[in-house]
């Protein structure tokens, strides 16, 4: 059954990810693999211990390779409901996370924060780079903002918008 439409975006902000967030992240980061885990056949413990693996080596990857992004909490008041990772380089924005926890997913609330982040990258003349795992349901969402296809790996696609410069009357 679908979750209610999201009809409060004044209640959402972002904080900065801190060293005291890293257990929500990382429970966000397993609930963004449940589906995936489901068909390993492993025992839970198992799959806690490859999802812990993989959570802190993408953390160690985004920490050195992307040290000027903003790693940033989405709140709902004051309660941690997602994630959005974002490095603004010279001529392009790597959207390198945006996940809800499954309570919070389908209600519009990434559709809410894709479109104020495009807001942001068309208004400094910025393109927008994205990678998502091919049979993600995401992948739907990027494409009705105007992600197309660039490249093709064996698990993700990179995708891109470019900068739509609104004239100005």
């Amino acid at each position: 059954m679908p979750h209610a439409l999201f009809t409060d975006p004044a209640a959402l902000h972002f904080a900065p990810a801190t060293t005291a967030d890293q257990t929500f992240l990382f429970t966000l980061y397993a609930s963004t693999r449940s589906d995936e885990m489901a068909v390993t056949g492993w025992s839970a413990q198992q799959q806690t211990e490859f999802i812990a693996q993989q959570f802190h080596a993408q953390h160690q990857h985004y920490q050195e390779h992307y040290r000027e992004a903003e790693f940033a909490v989405l709140r709902h008041h004051h309660e941690p409901i997602g994630r959005q990772y974002v490095f603004r380089g010279p001529s392009t924005y790597n959207l390198m996370d945006l996940s809800l926890l499954p309570a919070w997913r389908g209600r519009g609330i990434g559709s809410l924060l894709l479109s104020r982040l495009i807001r942001e990258a068309d208004c400094a003349g910025k393109a927008i780079r994205l990678y998502v795992e091919q049979d993600n349901p995401a992948r739907r969402l990027y494409e009705r903002f105007g992600f197309a296809v660039t490249d093709r790996h064996p698990i993700y696609l990179q995708m891109h918008r470019p900068a739509i410069l609104e004239s100005i009357a």
